[in-house]
């Protein structure tokens, strides 16, 4: 599929210390960061890594959804039970359920009333790697968390994880940033944009919506697909004389 390289991410001003072990300082994110555009955080979240219940992922690709201005974000025609997350306070989870089987987890960002929220959509294990292997048994490492489904239960997040607040101090979702200078991806890569994956409708559109960030040449990064257009069911007409 073909995409239109952007800009190296820049990463956002943090405080906080890093992981004990670590070649990187990584610093935990503040409010600030979330409180941008939300094409602003999105690559900018690429090489931060997200720990929860004893595991740790590097982001190598997610999503940015603009709340009322994009057709394909959950929170396009308001405020509901389920989105009403989105539209509070910046620096939040919102952690849906699909499928009827997957959750999916999304960082809320921008200012509060106006929805708009980055997917997390894939990364690699670097710490914890024996108990995402236990969450997800009999699958490769570079499959761990290739998904945006498979990242969330590799992360263990659930309904219960819906609105937590991820720059709470003692909160149990942390996201650290790389502290660089100058500012690149955490492997040197270069951010890559394209289609949202799965996306159908207009919010599926390439051109309007290219609002898929990964690093490129990251195994962890997902296979696109289209999303699959929805046809009306077929009507049994019925048969005379």
């Amino acid at each position: 599929m073909a995409d239109r390289c952007a800009t190296s991410a820049r990463w956002p001003a943090t405080t906080g210390r890093g992981l004990e072990g670590d070649d990187v300082p990584l610093n935990e994110v503040t409010r600030d960061f979330f409180a941008r555009p939300v094409l602003q955080v999105a690559p900018e979240l690429l090489g931060c890594t997200v720990s929860h219940a004893g595991v740790t992922v590097r982001l190598t690709e997610v999503e940015a959804y603009d709340g009322s201005n994009d057709p394909g974000s959950h929170a396009f025609r308001g405020v509901t039970a389920r989105t009403r997350v989105m539209f509070g306070e910046p620096g939040h989870l919102y952690v849906y359920f699909t499928y009827g089987m997957h959750w999916c987890a999304n960082l809320v960002c921008g200012s509060s009333g106006v929805a708009s929220g980055v997917l997390m959509r894939a990364g690699e294990v670097v710490d914890g790697l024996d108990l995402a292997r236990s969450r997800r048994a009999g699958v490769r490492d570079r499959d761990l968390a290739r998904g945006p489904a498979r990242l969330a239960k590799t992360l263990a997040l659930g309904r219960d994880d819906n609105g937590v607040d991820v720059c709470s101090p003692s909160g149990a979702f942390v996201v650290r940033a790389p502290f660089r200078d100058p500012p690149t991806g955490s492997s040197g890569a270069r951010v890559r944009t394209g289609p949202r994956v799965g996306i159908s409708g207009l919010g599926g559109d390439a051109t309007a919506y290219p609002w898929r960030f990964w690093l490129e040449g990251e195994a962890t990064v997902s296979v696109y697909r289209e999303g699959a257009v929805r046809r009306p069911r077929a009507v049994d007409q019925p048969t005379g004389r």
